[in-house]
């Protein structure tokens, strides 16, 4: 089993497939030809450069389309007062007395920097479903902890890039 999508991932990522092959594929390969007209292609850096890049728009498009074909598309609805996906959340961290405020998201979007939070990970999958005011269990390997869930904002998109890995 791959990933899990939402429909709008899988879009997203057949819009990119679409564009790399329609556009980036038909650049890169002008891009080759160009530099190949160049000469010598043993020292001709600009060609070694524009095949780099042309194999790397393929490999990205094989991945892409191995994603999609090992997907499992999720429903990202939930009920009104109840963390779901696509959901901003704000925790509180009674042993650190600190909050935290992270947008639940399917794995291909996750990123901790921009405080996009799996849906897969001990956090994410300790809080899905649960309401304000609830405490909750985050079970780890080695040890657990509390939060509590504070807030919840369902006026959140799912619009982000689909990160590139």
């Amino acid at each position: 089993m791959g990933e899990k999508l939402t429909k709008t991932d899988v879009e997203k990522i057949e819009s990119e497939i679409h564009d790399r092959i329609v556009n980036t594929r038909h650049e890169l390969l002008e891009e080759v030809k160009e530099a190949r007209s160049h000469g010598d292609l043993s020292e001709n850096f600009e060609y070694h450069a524009a095949k780099k890049a042309k194999n790397q728009n393929e490999s990205r498009i094989r991945y892409l389309q191995r994603v999609l074909k090992n997907a499992t598309v999720i429903d990202d609805s939930s009920n009104d007062d109840e963390i779901g996906l696509n959901n901003t959340v704000t925790i509180y961290f009674p042993e650190d007395d600190m909050e935290e405020v992270y947008k639940i998201t399917t794995s291909i979007r996750s990123n901790s920097l921009d405080g996009r939070l799996d849906m897969e990970s001990p956090l994410g999958k300790a809080i899905m479903h649960h309401k304000v005011g609830d405490t909750v269990t985050v079970n780890m390997p080695d040890f657990s902890y509390d939060v509590i869930i504070k807030n919840i904002d369902k006026t959140s998109t799912d619009d982000d890039d689909i990160r590139s890995f």
